[in-house]
């Protein structure tokens, strides 16, 4: 049975609302790793900046194409304005969400009932993780709406929608875009091996085509970018799991997503899922078992982070939904505190905490208008990858910022350039800028270094222009507020 019409009117409208109520940043991969690439593909703009994932192959182009081809379509239409660049690909983010709040109803109203279906997709909307992540441009993002995608056509017992051609592609599509999806779908798709009859005619037939077709394809539109033949989801695997060089980022204790990771996407949605998971028939095991699996899985590796275990809240949102309605008396009340209570955490990350970075791209925009703008020279003195780049000016500008790549040629004595940087911030500026020509004429800088380099400032004429909110609670190098700081002209 399909979802009805006005759930979906109701989903998209939900989601697109959501979208302009998500106005901070969530991690530098939001941008650096789609945005930024798509600003630099197709040769539409002969400027941008590819961060060294790209440069070393770690990163395959099929995801940033697709915000490629808007960018090509805005500038066709001669529409490529920077606010359109920021919000478009949000906005068609917003909309793939809200397709996924329906398909996940459609699942259990198929494998359930009607009711069981509208208290998952109750769960579903009020998360406050979901409203916080699924309208942004994250690989992880995407990675969770095709698991979506693709669990509605998972040929789960007593299921007639299944369908393996469909669901397999869709897997397939979902780990060419982050190839940590297979850590998920490894037990639901051994499940599904163990429980056909035919297994010769599902790999010969469905797995291997499936396989080829969309193997082939992101080798291909890679080969295109790259302008050689890569298998990036190998180097990927290399490089995070193999390598492990991802603890370049920070590391966390092994029960980290036990303790931490998951109870805090869940929210208040925790009491539910666990009582879900007690309640639920037999055949909802394979769900819970896909999320202990890909929890457990998670742990083993030392970099963790919030948004990696993203894709399987869906999974958990069917248990949640099935606990609401066994509730019986408490339904309302229930359903009451679950709204209420993910309202403020929904609202105050998507649009308070962490939303100067993005906020004072808007002071760097204007000065593409001031002409010339090729005289400024903007230099972000903040732990790298701070703040979004091209994709939030659209001109080219001169700018820069601190560098950080790992250690990728093995010397013991690395330091990164962000981190030589913060070990003496005045000695490192006056040597980079020994001359008063290479002088940037504008620098961007969290309140927390103001002390640091204040002497730097005053003595090389620099005025603050701007004070940015950036967040309730700074940490080490992040401070509440950005600085703009402009060089007097003479």
């Amino acid at each position: 049975a399909a979802a009805p019409a006005p759930l979906l009117a109701l989903a998209v409208a939900l989601r697109t609302l959501n979208c302009f109520l998500v106005q901070t940043s969530f991690v530098p991969d939001e941008y650096w790793q789609s945005l930024e690439v798509a600003h630099r593909m197709l040769d539409i703009h002969n400027y941008g900046y590819l961060t060294w994932e790209w440069t070393n192959n770690l990163r395959g182009y099929s995801y940033p194409l697709i915000f490629a081809s808007m960018y090509k379509a805005l500038q066709l239409l001669a529409k490529d304005d920077v606010q359109l660049l920021i919000w478009v690909p949000r906005l068609a983010q917003a909309v793939l969400a809200a397709f996924a709040d329906v398909k996940l109803y459609s699942l259990v109203q198929h494998l359930e009932n009607s009711e069981t279906a509208k208290f998952v997709f109750f769960c579903q909307l009020c998360s406050w993780f979901t409203w916080y992540a699924c309208t942004r441009t994250l690989t992880n993002t995407m990675e969770t709406v095709l698991t979506i995608f693709a669990l509605s056509y998972y040929p789960i017992k007593g299921s007639k929608m299944g369908n393996s051609c469909k669901y397999l592609a869709l897997v397939a599509l979902a780990i060419i875009i982050r190839p940590t999806a297979v850590i998920p779908w490894m037990p639901l798709v051994f499940n599904h091996f163990l429980q056909e009859q035919r297994k010769a005619d599902l790999i010969l037939h469905k797995c291997i085509p499936v396989g080829l077709v969309t193997v082939g394809t992101s080798l291909i539109i890679d080969r295109v970018f790259f302008g050689e033949w890569v298998l990036v989801q190998l180097n990927f695997l290399k490089f995070n799991v193999l390598q492990n060089l991802g603890t370049f980022y920070g590391s966390h204790p092994w029960h980290w997503y036990f303790t931490q990771g998951l109870p805090v996407i869940l929210g208040t949605h925790l009491p539910f899922f666990l009582h879900g998971s007690v309640l639920a028939p037999k055949r909802h095991r394979i769900f819970l078992l896909a999320v202990i699996w890909t929890v457990v899985v998670y742990s083993t590796l030392s970099h963790k982070e919030f948004r990696f275990i993203y894709p399987v809240l869906p999974f958990c949102m069917i248990f949640c939904g099935y606990s609401l309605k066994h509730l019986k008396a408490w339904k309302k009340s229930a359903a009451s505190f679950l709204l209420l209570s993910n309202l403020l955490p929904a609202l105050y990350t998507g649009l308070v905490h962490q939303r100067g970075t993005l906020d004072v791209m808007a002071h760097v925009q204007q000065l593409c208008s001031n002409s010339p703008h090729s005289q400024a020279f903007v230099f972000i003195l903040m732990p790298c990858h701070s703040t979004p780049f091209y994709s939030h000016v659209h001109c080219p500008l001169k700018m820069r910022f601190l560098q950080c790549a790992p250690n990728l040629t093995g010397n013991e004595s690395y330091i990164d350039e962000a981190d030589v940087f913060y070990s003496n911030p005045l000695g490192w500026l006056n040597k980079e800028f020994y001359n008063d020509t290479l002088l940037p004429s504008h620098l961007i800088l969290f309140n927390v270094l103001e002390q640091d380099i204040g002497s730097f400032l005053a003595l090389r004429g620099y005025k603050k222009t701007a004070t940015v909110f950036h967040t309730h609670v700074p940490q080490g190098r992040v401070g509440s507020h950005i600085y703009i700081y402009r060089k007097k002209l003479k």
